[in-house]
């Protein structure tokens, strides 16, 4: 398990939100943290670091206002961290070659691909053959609905018809290089982990996999790692201190390289 740092961007600034408060309507969201510094400052942090498989993430739609304001702040992180992050938020096939042109490792896609409530198949094989499956994340962030965990989309707002599960991870995986899966429900809300999710991403190893949502401690990480089976990276936002929280960043950042200094 490796620490994967992240960037997110909203209405203009880097923030942490509460992952299901964010609405389309007004550009509106819970905040947990606004930042005086810009993408590129973080970019270069992560960076000088030597941490790599990050990602920064527009919670703007293109229709916004804000989005031609996120675009730039992503921009600029790409150019101070080329070939370190990858981004993600409204990407699709008209737009997707510009990210990986400024920089981008890879371009991460859910709305895209789970369009209406569905996996549309013919979508994700565009979007490979535009940018190749060894530059596609798939982010197929999930939320709680009864027993299961259903894939949700536009900006996390959406249910899908699409259950999180072995048979889903294992029939996108050969569209692929890697998934992003925030647990929404927990997002943003330092409340602990989900998990049963963790569990399930952990006895999936046919691609890496990068866990987000609900650390809240150093206790939460060495669940994760236990249930993650050590193969479960895993992203922190609004507990990091780097963003107010409590978790130290500089212990965080070792997961993985030295775990007896991290954990």
């Amino acid at each position: 398990m490796k620490f994967r740092p992240c960037i997110d961007i909203h209405n203009g600034k880097v923030k942490q939100i509460v992952g299901g408060s964010l609405t389309d309507r007004g550009n509106q969201a819970t905040e947990n943290f606004v930042s005086d510094l810009d993408a590129a400052w973080y970019a270069s942090k992560y960076k000088n670091d030597g941490l790599t498989g990050g990602h920064i993430i527009l919670l703007n739609p293109e229709s916004s206002e804000y989005y031609a304001a996120d675009v730039a702040q992503a921009m600029a992180a790409l150019k101070a961290y080329p070939g370190g992050l990858q981004i993600g938020g409204g990407i699709h096939p008209g737009n997707a070659m510009s990210f990986l042109e400024a920089g981008a490792s890879h371009v991460i896609v859910t709305s895209y691909v789970f369009k209406d409530g569905s996996i549309h198949f013919d979508n994700l094989e565009n979007l490979c053959r535009v940018v190749g499956r060894n530059h596609l994340v798939l982010d197929v962030s999930c939320r709680r609905k009864g027993d299961d965990y259903y894939i949700v989309t536009d900006r996390w707002q959406k249910f899908t018809s699409v259950k999180m599960n072995l048979e889903t991870l294992e029939r996108l995986a050969p569209y692929c290089d890697e998934f992003l899966i925030h647990a929404v429900d927990v997002e943003g809300r330092a409340s602990g982990i989900e998990k049963p999710l963790a569990a399930l991403l952990g006895s999936f190893q046919a691609r890496p996999v990068t866990y987000a949502g609900g650390v809240a401690s150093f206790e939460d990480l060495r669940t994760l790692k236990e249930l993650g089976m050590n193969w479960v990276d895993v992203t922190i936002g609004s507990a990091l201190d780097l963003f107010g929280g409590p978790v130290a960043y500089d212990r965080v950042k070792n997961l993985g390289a030295d775990d007896e200094v991290a954990l």
